[in-house]
């Protein structure tokens, strides 16, 4: 008998992925929205978005097995929603946002694993009297500032004096609505505790600078059992916060990767979240010895797709889809045809630019046969602004991504060097 997957924002390179997987010989995938409502933009209307999902669900002709996506807000917090609705398996929407409501998440994660979380404070940007709120709380500069419910990096920033907060909080206020007003709406469907009820979607964190080695890790829970599977490096541009690669398997030592997974499995267990997959990002500070929980996201993160796929031998969608359909995930390890592998994310440090010229299709095909395995995704388009780009951070641009694998990461660099050469990118009208 045929099962049904219903993947919100499905496009054709994860369906290719999903067709790879193990087991889905009898799974027939189905999309579900599309990526240019889901993640190719920055409006979201979530009451219009789920009554289009439910439609379509509804006038489907089969047994609909599972709904599952692999994008962050707001396909994350629509899950639970429909998952509910229509009876299929998924975490409950209040422990989801244990996890997604930042200022929840922070009091959840200093109830169970205290010394590894920072000082933290909810203000909102649109109090003029927010700086000094943040003093009381007894944090000092540099603290970091991002909104309760953000994606990615967007609307990141280190506050280093009352000018950078200044700064900050004028991007707040004109950009936030952007994502408080549909993540109101989300929590308006959930079961809340008061206090976290007050500090709706356009409230902000503060939070003590932490720092170190980053790296993520990629787990499940499987009927109360939380099995991290996979820690992938998170290396930065060289003082800057933005990143340059993500690195599998972490280089981290054995001893530290080990305790993250204590801490993982001592947090979801305590939230309550279930049978769906999760990662967690995670600083060591390796002269403290000390390791920081930054955030937790209750998805799989679709960057780490190729990476697994490439040393352990399947897309870490695998989980995604064995959670779905009710099965412990059978995620293998090291079955791929790579030791390690990379995403490359190739930026530039403008505060905003017209791009004057791209590779052509045959460029970027003539580039990624450099190295075979190659992929690469271009980003931006002739004469666009940069500033049109959706999820990026304060800092820089990611024009393109390139993924690829190695034996060694020191191979794996210097290939990426070789590929970059062949990519000719131009830019004018340059803010600095």
């Amino acid at each position: 008998m045929t099962r049904n997957v219903f993947v919100i924002g499905l496009n054709e390179l994860n369906a290719d992925r999903l067709r790879r997987l193990r087991g889905v010989d009898d799974v027939q995938f189905h999309p579900l929205l599309t990526p240019a409502q889901v993640s190719e933009t920055q409006e979201f209307d979530i009451p219009a978005m789920l009554k289009e999902a439910e439609d379509t669900l509804d006038a489907f002709d089969g047994s609909i097995d599972a709904i599952v996506g692999y994008i962050d807000f707001p396909v994350s917090t629509m899950l639970p929603l429909l998952c509910r609705k229509y009876g299929v398996r998924n975490s409950s929407l209040e422990s989801m946002l244990k996890c997604e409501h930042k200022y929840w998440s922070r009091k959840v994660m200093a109830e169970a694993i205290p010394d590894h979380v920072p000082k933290f404070t909810a203000f909102d940007p649109f109090d003029d009297d927010a700086l000094s709120k943040i003093g009381e709380a007894d944090l000092r500069f540099p603290f970091f500032v991002k909104p309760i419910k953000s994606s990615g990096s967007r609307l990141g920033f280190r506050i280093d004096s009352p000018e950078d907060f200044d700064y900050a909080t004028e991007k707040l206020r004109a950009e936030i609505g952007q994502i408080s007003e549909p993540f109101n709406y989300v929590m308006e469907q959930a079961d809340l505790p008061d206090d976290i009820r007050a500090v709706e979607g356009h409230y902000c964190m503060a939070e003590q600078v932490i720092g170190g080695r980053q790296c993520t890790v990629e787990g499940y829970v499987y009927e109360g059992e939380v099995v991290p599977y996979g820690t992938v490096d998170s290396i930065r541009y060289p003082q800057v916060l933005s990143f340059f690669y993500y690195l599998y398997p972490s280089t981290l030592p054995r001893r530290v990767q080990d305790k993250m997974h204590e801490i993982t499995r001592t947090i979801m267990g305590h939230i309550g979240y279930d049978n769906a997959g999760f990662n967690i990002e995670y600083y060591w500070d390796e002269v403290q010895n000390k390791i920081w929980l930054l955030e937790i996201n209750t998805r799989i993160a679709q960057s780490h797709c190729d990476l697994f796929e490439m040393v352990d031998g399947v897309s870490h969608q695998q989980v995604t889809i064995d959670l779905g359909l009710g099965r412990r995930p059978d995620m293998p390890r090291g079955e791929g045809p790579q030791e390690v592998a990379a995403e490359f994310f190739y930026r530039v440090f403008f505060t905003d630019a017209t791009v004057a010229r791209v590779p052509s299709r045959a460029e970027i095909e003539v580039a990624a046969e450099q190295v075979p395995g190659t992929r690469i995704t271009s980003y931006v388009s002739r004469n666009m602004k940069l500033s049109e780009l959706p999820e990026q951070d304060a800092y820089s641009f990611a024009v393109a991504s390139v993924w690829m694998g190695a034996h060694k990461t020191s191979k794996l660099l210097w290939n990426y060097e070789q590929v970059m050469k062949r990519l000719n990118y131009e830019f004018t009208d340059i803010a600095e």
